[in-house]
């Protein structure tokens, strides 16, 4: 069976932060990815959010290169979407680019 994916998916533990926003109510949870490509994430979470559900991620990339050229790690800061819930986690699709900012300074 072939791949139907558009972009490619990399097998990554990053740190994240998910504010997740249902009805009236943002709850934050500190979790992990699984993997992530450049149109989305699979995050590991106890809990399961409906399809559509609206959440904000902010990941800690440590890469050796940027930290070399900024003097820092870097952050990206992406807007999703829940487009499948399981007992292991979400899989968030980006909704728009993600945002790539230095974490100097925190």
């Amino acid at each position: 069976m072939d791949n139907l994916r558009q972009f490619e998916r990399f097998p990554l533990n990053l740190p994240v932060r998910a504010e997740v926003y249902t009805s009236d109510t943002k709850q934050v949870f500190d979790l992990k990815t699984r993997d992530i490509s450049a149109s989305g994430a699979f995050v590991y979470t106890l809990e399961q959010f409906p399809n559509g559900t609206n959440i904000s991620l902010n990941l800690v990339v440590p890469n050796d290169r940027i930290k070399q050229v900024t003097g820092a790690a870097s952050l990206l800061d992406c807007e999703g979407q829940v487009v499948r819930s399981t007992a292991k986690g979400v899989a968030i699709h980006f909704i728009v680019d993600c945002q790539i900012m230095s974490l100097k300074g925190f």
